[in-house]
């Protein structure tokens, strides 16, 4: 299926070439991966229908699944519709389904879901009109009293890496930084191929704003990583159960404080349909 109207083929060749469904496996990505999962079980009720709109390979639907929550994968990459539709399979009881689609047009009907959650479309939009578009999606298809689940980039995600590894120094990646947290728009040069190629990066004020423009109520806004990824030794730290429980002890802390949110590289909104 042709799909040059549901991503650009800028995002489709980065997502095509990579590996997004190991990316939870590495780095950072298994203390996103636990948190992620932990705040989106507070907001999942007892049972229900989620909309996994952005949900890549499937990897989170198929945690949602296997608890017993009747999930609808939404992604516009097909190689991430063709991953999520083999792990889908797998399941004898509960399989959760995988459809080709983008989050400002999604083919399920109004009030039919009980927890949207946009795992990409808010930092994969450039646009705010197309963000507030994918928010409004989310909002329709919600049921009353419904709540959305909206993941963002920090706008100093990329200055907050790039110091403490050292990438700043790089000229074109310097100035990648400066426009992050001028404007938050994020083109990657051309001369750092593996990071995501195109994306908008949030200030958390303004993530809010948006949310509460598509006529959400805000919940609150959480840090993911939050601060503990900046100690010195998180991987060392992170392999003795003692330090790591005071990781999160630290995480768990801070995770709504509005003056430390920026310091997260991914954070994610709650918010509410009104009934």
């Amino acid at each position: 299926m042709k799909t040059a109207n549901l991503v650009s083929e800028t995002l489709e060749q980065f997502y095509s070439e990579t590996y997004e469904e190991i990316r939870l496996e590495v780095g950072l990505g298994p203390l996103e991966f636990e948190r992620n999962k932990d705040l989106i079980q507070r907001f999942l009720p007892k049972n229900g229908v989620v909309a996994d709109v952005g949900g890549g390979p499937g990897v989170y639907s198929a945690w949602m699944a296997k608890a017993g929550y009747e999930v609808i994968l939404f992604d516009p990459v097909p190689k991430h519709i063709e991953q999520a539709t083999k792990k889908a399979a797998k399941f004898k009881k509960n399989p959760f389904k995988a459809i080709l689609g983008e989050a400002r047009k999604l083919d399920l009907p109004d009030a039919s879901v009980d927890v949207a959650i946009l795992h990409g479309p808010l930092y994969h939009l450039q646009e705010k009109q197309d963000r507030i578009a994918a928010l409004r999606e989310a909002y329709r298809i919600l049921k009353p009293g419904g709540v959305l689940l909206g993941f963002a980039i920090n706008y100093t995600a990329s200055t907050l890496v790039g110091l403490t590894n050292g990438y700043i120094h790089d000229k074109a990646f310097l100035k990648m930084c400066q426009q992050e947290l001028a404007t938050g728009v994020h083109n990657a040069p051309g001369s750092w191929p593996g990071i995501l190629p195109e994306a908008y990066y949030h200030r958390p004020s303004q993530l809010a704003a948006e949310v509460k423009e598509a006529a959400f109520e805000h919940i609150d806004t959480f840090a993911v990583e939050g601060v503990i990824w900046l100690d010195s030794k998180y991987f060392e730290n992170r392999s003795d159960a003692e330090k790591k429980q005071q990781q999160f002890a630290l995480l768990q802390a801070t995770e709504n404080h509005p003056e430390m949110l920026a310091m997260s590289p991914h954070m994610m909104i709650a918010a509410r349909k009104n009934a």
